[in-house]
């Protein structure tokens, strides 16, 4: 139980990260993307595919 709560949190961590890095190095110029037009849209929408490689593994 400890080791899947673990990787849940992991996947979350590590997708906010990418989500976070994917905003900054490639964003977008016109802010009218929507998955990188705000860093917190990064985030959370690398948090949940992290979530969901940390469910599928």
């Amino acid at each position: 139980m400890k080791a899947t709560a673990l990787r849940f949190a992991l996947g979350v961590v590590v997708g906010g990260a990418l989500g976070y890095a994917w905003h900054r190095l490639v964003g977008c110029s016109t802010g009218s993307c929507p998955l990188t037009a705000t860093p917190l849209r990064g985030i959370t929408y690398g948090a949940f595919m992290g979530l969901l490689w940390a469910f599928i593994r």
